[in-house]
C-alpha cells in the first residue's frame, strides 16, 4: 500500500468529488480514478459509493479517513519539524568533561554571553565517545586519536597547595619526597587528576596518606585551605587560589606535568557552533596557561 494512493484517496475524501480532488493533486481524473480503484483492490473493500452525480464514502472509506486524519497532519509537519531541528543542532554543542572542568565551566559562560542561543550539553564520561568536543588528559584518548578531526594539547604545570598555616608555607620549591609521610586531600580514585597525581607520588617512591577524599573540587578546595591536608592543584584549571588560605609551591622532583588535550571530534552531527566553541575554548585555555607561565 503506497503512500501516494493514501494521499489521492484523502484529498478524494475530503472533497468527495473526483474532479475537485483531481484539480488541488493536479493530475487527469481518468488517473485518479484509476489510483482509487487500486487501492480498493488492495483493501480488499470499496471506499467510495456513488450519490446521485458524486461519490459519498462508503463505512471502509469514512474508517480510513479517520485513520488518516491523525497520521497525515503529522507527515506535513515533519519537514517545519525537521528544519527546526536542523537549527537547534547547528547550535548545539555536545561536551564530554574529564579535566578541568571549572575553566571549561567559564568559558561556557562566556561562550553563552556572546552567543546566546547555544545549547550545550556537558557530560563527564570516560566511555561516552558521542560528543563533538572532550576536555581530557592526554593518556586517556590516546586510543581516539583518530576520531579527532582537530585537536589543541595545552601542558599545565601541577602545584603543591600547602595550607598558609604550614611550615611548607615559606618554601618558594619543594620535592615531592619532602611531604610523603603528610596527609593528602584528593579528588576520588574515579577522577583523571586523581590517577596523574597518584603516578607522581610513584615516581617520588611512596603512596600517598588520603586526609581526605572527595569528588567535589569545591569540597577539595576548601579543605586544603582549611589546614587539614596537603593536595595537588593543577596551575590554572582549577582557578584562582586567592583567600582560599593556601599557598602554591612548584614542585621540582619529579616534574609534575599533565597535558589537557581539547579534542574537535569527527562526527557526522557536529554542528558549526561546536567547531566556534572549539576554537574558542582553544584560545580560551591558551591564554590562561600563558598567564600563569608568565
Amino acid at each position: 500500500m503506497e503512500l501516494m494512493k493514501l494521499k489521492y484517496f484523502y484529498i478524494v475524501a475530503k472533497y468527495e468529488h473526483m474532479t475537485k480532488a483531481a484539480e488541488e493533486i493536479r493530475i487527469a481524473q481518468p488517473a485518479l480514478t484509476k489510483t482509487i480503484k487500486q487501492l480498493e483492490t488492495e483493501l480488499g473493500v470499496p471506499l467510495f459509493y456513488k450519490k446521485g452525480r458524486n461519490i459519498a464514502l462508503t463505512v471502509y472509506g469514512k474508517y480510513l479517513k479517520n485513520k488518516l486524519d491523525h497520521i497525515f497532519p503529522q507527515l506535513e509537519d515533519i519537514p517545519k519539524e525537521l528544519e527546526a531541528l536542523r537549527e537547534q543542532n547547528q547550535n548545539a554543542v555536545k561536551l564530554n568533561v574529564l579535566s578541568a572542568s571549572t575553566i571549561v565551566t567559564d568559558a561556557v559562560v562566556n561562550f553563552k554571553k556572546e552567543y546566546p542561543d547555544t545549547i550545550f550539553h556537558i557530560v563527564q564520561n570516560e566511555e561516552n565517545s558521542d560528543c563533538d568536543i572532550s576536555v581530557t588528559t592526554a593518556a586517556l584518548h590516546t586510543s581516539e586519536k583518530q576520531s579527532f578531526a582537530e585537536s589543541t594539547v595545552i601542558e599545565e604545570n601541577i602545584y603543591l597547595a600547602v595550607p598558609n598555616t604550614s611550615k611548607y608555607a615559606a618554601f618558594s620549591e619543594i620535592a615531592l619526597e619532602t611531604v610523603k609521610n603528610e596527609g593528602f586531600v584528593h579528588l576520588a580514585g574515579s577522577r583523571a587528576f586523581r590517577a596523574v597525581c597518584d603516578q607522581f607520588c610513584a615516581q617520588a617512591g611512596f603512596r600517598p596518606q588520603t586526609a581526605f577524599e572527595s569528588d567535589s573540587l569545591l569540597a577539595v578546595r576548601n579543605i586544603i585551605g582549611a589546614s587539614v591536608g596537603i593536595g595537588f592543584w593543577p596551575a590554572f584549571s582549577w582557578g584562582k587560589t586567592d583567600e582560599l588560605g593556601m599557598t602554591l609551591l612548584p614542585i621540582i622532583k619529579p616534574v609534575c606535568k599533565r597535558e589537557i588535550v581539547i579534542a574537535l571530534h569527527r562526527t557526522a552531527c557536529t554542528s558549526p557552533r561546536a567547531a566556534e566553541f572549539f576554537r574558542y575554548l582553544t584560545v580560551y585555555m591558551q591564554s590562561l596557561s600563558r598567564c600563569v607561565n608568565d
